[in-house]
């Protein structure tokens, strides 16, 4: 029996279907994770706007996921409403040295779209999976360079569906760390990039692909970075390397031979399986290393404390 539409959803009208008790396993590239409520995949700005309006109406709790990439959902899923930008907010617009790019563009599609065009400064990106709008809010980066570097502003809408525009000026960034709210999603990025020599450009986007593919687990599902690295001197993958925990396994997911800072998915591993290696490398490291790991995935649908017993932030 088909579970009926909640009454604070009806009002909205969505070019797709939202899914009710969806399973999040089937949008995360971890392949892991529990029934979202609701889960929705608004076409355009105004049906984005139009649930955000909703949610906030009806205090319903709602959570964003991009592309799934960079995030680890727990087995008993997430609570009122997902929303999903994969496949919508998708539009690339390339003007001289301006890039527009609404937050649903796949990140390795702008990198290739602007080396094409002739512009230059983010070839080092070509191989970060996710979207524009969640790798600005991590400020992804690779090989040295980050999203952040050429930004001129960004648009979002509030939880209330309002939008509002942030010139780069108003914003922070750091390492894999942004000041946008936790209650306003990225909808718009602007960025001035400067011409470059395609050749040039092409050979840094041959070395850092190479570099990726050399190193790391990509013939697995897996989230990608688990952890920030501490320093620049000091990577979270070597540390959990020497502290001897490459190969470990906890069901189906495992701490990557290849490269200790990912946890990989054989099949069937579930949350629980990569908390449990989680919470072990942060545990060990700290008792031979005496530093503390901290998390670079997003997680969603945890209990409150879960992962503050840890020590790491949710």
């Amino acid at each position: 029996m088909t579970a009926p539409i909640p009454a604070w959803l009806e009002p909205v009208d969505l070019s797709i279907p939202p899914l009710l008790a969806e399973p999040l396993s089937r949008h995360t590239t971890f392949g892991i994770g529990g029934p979202a409520d609701v889960f929705a995949r608004p076409a355009t700005r105004q049906e984005l706007a139009a649930l955000l309006r909703a949610t906030n109406a009806h205090a319903v709790p709602v959570q964003f996921l991009g592309s799934g990439s960079n995030c680890l959902v727990s087995d008993t899923g997430v609570r009122g409403l997902v929303i999903s930008l994969a496949g919508a907010l998708k539009q690339l617009l390339i003007e001289g040295r301006q890039v527009i790019a609404e937050s649903g563009v796949m990140l390795g599609h702008m990198v290739k779209r602007c080396l094409k065009a002739g512009l230059t400064g983010i070839e080092s990106l070509v191989g970060v999976p996710g979207t524009v709008g969640g790798a600005l809010v991590m400020n992804a980066g690779a090989f040295g360079g980050e999203i952040s570097n050429h930004l001129v502003q960004a648009q979002v809408l509030t939880l209330a569906g309002v939008d509002k525009t942030y010139p780069r000026a108003e914003l922070d960034f750091a390492y894999r760390w942004s000041s946008f709210r936790a209650d306003e999603i990225i909808i718009e990025a602007r960025f001035n990039l400067p011409a470059g020599d395609p050749d040039a450009s092409a050979l840094l986007r041959s070395e850092a692909s190479s570099r990726r593919k050399a190193r790391q687990p990509l013939t697995f599902r897996s989230a990608g970075s688990v952890f920030k690295n501490p320093s620049p001197e000091m990577a979270a993958g070597m540390l959990i390397d020497q502290a001897g925990l490459k190969g470990t396994r906890r069901g189906d997911a495992e701490i990557s031979p290849k490269h200790a800072n990912f946890i990989v998915n054989h099949g069937s591993a579930t949350a629980a399986d990569v908390a449990h290696l989680i919470k072990l490398a942060v545990r060990t490291v700290q008792e031979r290393h005496g530093v503390k790991l901290q998390l670079e995935i997003k997680t969603l649908g945890f209990e409150p404390g879960f992962w503050e017993e840890a020590g790491l932030d949710s």
